[in-house]
């Protein structure tokens, strides 16, 4: 991943991670995947970015977040995804959450909170849990409605059809 970015930092710094990550969640819904889009951040630099692929690659396991996850690792030759963030388009599920925890990552960004199925916080609360080795914090509801649009038509298109 080549594009430069700067550390996040502000709310202005986390829309323009989202809207990246929103770009990735279109892509996905334009290959019939659910519209999820997932961007990692690292010292100024965006060290994976990548959508579901799931349907494409027949993987239950190619959620956008671990796509990302393995590209960031790849790009720091490290599984210690310190001093990042991870910009999502919805709150990721119990295994992309368990992911990140695994990954150290501390900071993740999302847009659409998910109460029938989000791993991080609200189905099950993987970020702090207290049996587990690392702490995630979070912030929701970057351009949430943008988010939650996108995953919307994706799914009245699916009803249609």
């Amino acid at each position: 991943m080549s594009d430069v970015a700067q550390e996040p930092s502000s709310t202005a710094d986390h829309e323009r991670y989202m809207r990246l990550a929103l770009k990735e969640a279109a892509i996905a819904a334009a290959e019939e995947e659910v519209p999820v889009g997932a961007v990692i951040v690292h010292q100024h630099r965006i060290i994976g970015k990548a959508h579901n692929q799931v349907e494409r690659l027949k993987d239950p396991t190619a959620h956008a977040e671990m796509i990302a996850i393995t590209q960031a690792a790849s790009a720091l030759a490290d599984w210690r995804l310190t001093d990042t963030v991870l910009y999502v388009t919805k709150e990721p599920c119990p295994m992309c959450a368990g992911a990140i925890v695994a990954a150290r990552v501390p900071l993740v960004v999302w847009g659409m909170t998910d109460p029938l199925r989000g791993g991080s916080v609200s189905l099950f609360n993987t970020f702090q849990n207290p049996n587990l080795n690392h702490r995630v914090d979070h912030i929701a509801g970057v351009l949430e409605q943008e988010c939650k649009e996108l995953v919307q038509e994706f799914f009245k298109g699916r009803r249609a059809t």
